[in-house]
């Protein structure tokens, strides 16, 4: 049970809350961010959990975006933080080794977290300043990663091991050469120098004793052999121990020089030790949120709203978990779960109280969008086997003390979950104990989820504001569980139903059927006829959900085509500008080579026509080049077409003119002359800049578009005009299809509104 004021650990037991952390733990980088991840308990405080959840989702986030973020485990500094804060103390090298650990990984996730600021500003808040690198430095060049100090901690532990080194050398080195020199029946079998209580000795055999003298330091077993330090190795044994103990005396003096080193900086160091484990919990539980899909509730906003909720302790598991809503009108605050057994009704309860315990611990629970938590003081939960020998309780009794408990301490910001309330007695005493018991609690506005057999609480529901029945559904065809939670309808029991499919003799149904009250029949079979209503319901919601599915993506596989329509429409438009330009260019070309060739034949007319016609012929062929030139800088917004060859002949001189005609913007330049034409004269008189394929069918509308393009080609013109029409639009199509598989078309599109629009294409042939 629970007191006010905060959760026991029995009813954290009984929820298993622990497992649900050990879920979270298991992301975590290392054993102190895991364990910083099991200790977390719920906050009743609503701002520290909107805070802590926000700084979840936030993390979250990035990690969608960048899976790279670590978090570093870091040793166990504790220990030797506490002795830092202890005056003369001294830390042994592995202890100095773990702390330069800590600051190598400190200024890891300092630099990780500057990076996630931008993006990450709760996050990065963890951030704090690891002490100055010279230390970090400081401690690698004195350790090596075992903690064992290294000569280059200070010259004088550098000589002093040096010494030691020489003096041992020397003495191993008598004690060898006395060992060789002693009769073979004095040496002990596989004698070879040793060491004694620190001292170095040879193995003599004891009848020798006497005879080789000095300090005997050890013997053997069987007392054949004694171990001998020689006099004259006594000397030099002393001087190996002095050397050992000015080398220790410079050890201690440099690991308390590092520890002093250390000590000034020890809240430092232990802030950003905090940091490395603190940032670890936070990173296991925004990958876990990631995991699970998770989405941050709402906390302490308005009535209770779990969307899509799952147990925690069923993800991830062989079970096929059926997410469950849970909403709650302002006015309702107990919920009456009925309904067969084996259909999920104490995982729900159970579920609930976990959701709630987790984010109320900054952990982001199971749960789908616009999910709504309240902020708890309490929680009681009775569920489970209540029967205690050893307190002499019965199961109604344990059953009655956890109700009795409940009624002392529950209040507003309680959840109290109670499994089979009102049984372990008779069903009507029982059933009048937990109506009573269940309205006690709505009137204190006590968040409460109780589960019953009992057919008289499905009632209660309609006789008392704020109590609402809800049922897990069940298959009523196939007898088994949908576990999908039902808001408003109680649940039937099954329980002859399933007698019956399990074998229980057809008579004695009979007789059990004819014993169940009229009233408790009639409840079951309107209770059937809104299941079935339910299931109509369900399945219509489906079925429009599903065509509401597929006009969305009609509707955006309609928009996604109007934009390529409305893309190539432009495409198309701002080729035709681009033609239309060069065409004006090119036309313009064309009668600047006019001029030049009319300046020429009136140099050479002169004498044949007067100077007035001379003028006029000038006139006319100025005009239309400053017309063109005009019309090429300016664009009028229906877009102007190309200057087509009537047009152009405002150009030309009267017949009996000596002067030649301008050329039209289909055809290059030329004088007229006498001579006989060529092939290729042949063929550009024989071409048009236009072709119409209007009233031609298929084949016949080919046949003539090719033909043209031939012609074209060959006299170097420089464009085509196809006159197709708009119609069904089967003539632009194949026309398009044409000039796309012919290689000698550079580009094609519509002509301008003014020329003809989607009627005419006009196609830009290579040069």
């Amino acid at each position: 049970m629970s007191v006010a004021g905060g959760v026991t650990p029995s009813v954290l037991e009984t929820l298993e809350f622990a497992a649900a952390l050990e879920r979270v733990a298991a992301h975590a980088a290392g054993p102190l961010g895991a364990a910083r991840v099991r200790a977390r308990t719920p906050s009743a405080d609503p701002d520290a959990v909107r805070g802590a959840l926000a700084q979840v989702a936030e993390l979250a986030a990035r990690l969608l975006a960048d899976d790279a973020i670590r978090a570093e485990p870091v040793p166990d500094i504790g220990p030797a933080l506490d002795l830092l804060a202890v005056p003369g103390s001294a830390l042994e090298g592995p202890a100095l080794t773990e702390i330069g650990r800590a600051l190598a990984a400190a200024r890891i996730v300092a630099t990780e977290l500057a990076r996630l600021a931008p993006a990450a500003p709760r996050t990065a808040a963890l951030r704090v300043d690891p002490p100055r690198r010279e230390i970090e430095k400081r401690l690698g060049e004195s350790l090596d990663s075992e903690g064992e100090v290294l000569d280059s901690a200070s010259r004088a532990l550098a000589r002093a091991r040096q010494a030691v080194r020489e003096t041992r050398e020397r003495l191993v080195k008598q004690l060898e050469a006395m060992l060789g020199s002693l009769d073979p029946a004095e040496r002990a079998p596989d004698a070879a120098v040793t060491v004694r209580g620190g001292r170095y000795v040879i193995p003599v055999r004891s009848t020798a004793r006497s005879r080789v003298g000095g300090i005997v330091h050890d013997e053997s077993a069987t007392r054949s052999t004694v171990f001998v330090e020689p006099p004259e190795a006594i000397e030099l044994g002393n001087a190996l121990r002095a050397a050992q103990s000015a080398e220790q005396r410079e050890l201690l003096r440099v690991l308390r020089e590092l520890t002093d080193l250390l000590r000034p900086h020890r809240s430092a160091i232990a802030a950003a030790w905090d940091m490395c484990i603190a940032f670890d919990d936070l990173c296991a539980r925004a990958r876990y949120a990631v995991l699970i899909n998770g989405f941050t509730p709402a906390i302490g906003t308005g009535p209770v709203a779990i969307r899509g909720g799952r147990h925690p302790l069923l993800l991830g598991s062989a079970v096929d978990v059926v997410p469950f809503d849970l909403v709650l009108a302002p006015d309702e605050y107990t919920v009456l779960v009925s309904g067969p057994n084996t259909g999920g009704k104490t995982v729900l309860i159970k579920a609930v109280g976990l959701i709630c315990l987790m984010a109320q611990s900054g952990i982001v629970p199971p749960v789908g969008p616009q999910s709504v938590l309240p902020v708890l003081d309490s929680v009681f939960a009775d569920i489970g086997d209540r029967q205690s020998i050893a307190a002499s309780l019965s199961t109604f009794s344990a059953h009655v003390a956890a109700l009795r408990d409940i009624l002392e301490h529950a209040g507003e910001r309680s959840l109290v979950l109670v499994d089979e309330i009102g049984s372990g007695t008779d069903p009507a005493e029982g059933g009048a104990l937990a109506a009573a018991v269940l309205k006690a609690l709505t009137r204190r506005r006590a968040l409460t989820l109780a589960t019953t057999h009992l057919g008289a609480l499905k009632k209660l529901a309609t006789e008392t504001v704020g109590i609402v029945n809800a049922s897990l559904q069940f298959d009523a065809e196939t007898l088994t569980p949908t576990y999908r939670l039902l808001k408003g309808v109680p649940g039937r029991s099954y329980g002859l139903a399933i007698a019956r499919r399990l074998g229980l003799a057809p008579d004695v149904l009979e007789v059990a059927g004819r014993a169940v009250p009229d009233s408790e029949r009639e409840l079951d079979r309107l209770l059937a006829v809104v299941e079935a209503q339910a299931r109509e319901v369900e399945a219509r919601e489906r079925e429009l959900t599903e065509r509401e599915l597929v006009l969305r993506d009609d509707a955006a596989k309609i928009a996604a085509r109007a934009d390529a329509v409305a893309a190539r429409e432009r495409e198309v438009q701002a080729r035709a500008r681009t033609l239309e330009r060069g065409a004006r260019e090119q036309a313009r070309a064309y009668l600047l080579e006019a001029r030049r060739k009319v300046e020429e034949a009136l140099g050479r007319a002169r004498a044949a026509v007067d100077e007035a016609t001379a003028r006029e012929a000038r006139r006319l062929v100025e005009q239309a080049i400053e017309e063109t030139e005009g019309e090429g800088k300016q664009e009028s917004p229906q877009g102007q077409g190309w200057m087509s060859l009537d047009e152009l002949r405002r150009l030309r001189r009267s017949p009996d003119s000596p002067l030649p005609a301008p050329p039209s913007l289909a055809s290059p330049p030329a004088l007229a002359h006498s001579r006989a034409p060529s092939p290729a004269q042949a063929a550009a008189a024989r071409a048009s800049s236009e072709v119409s394929l209007i009233g031609l069918r298929r084949d016949e509308a080919e046949a003539a578009l090719l033909k043209a393009l031939d012609d074209a080609v060959v006299a170097d013109l420089p464009y085509l005009r196809i006159v197709h029409g708009k119609g069904t639009g089967a003539l632009r199509q194949l026309a398009h299809a044409v000039l796309s598989a012919d290689i000698r078309v550079q580009r094609f599109g519509f002509a301008p509104a003014a020329q003809g629009g989607h009627g005419v294409t006009i196609a830009e042939l290579k040069g």
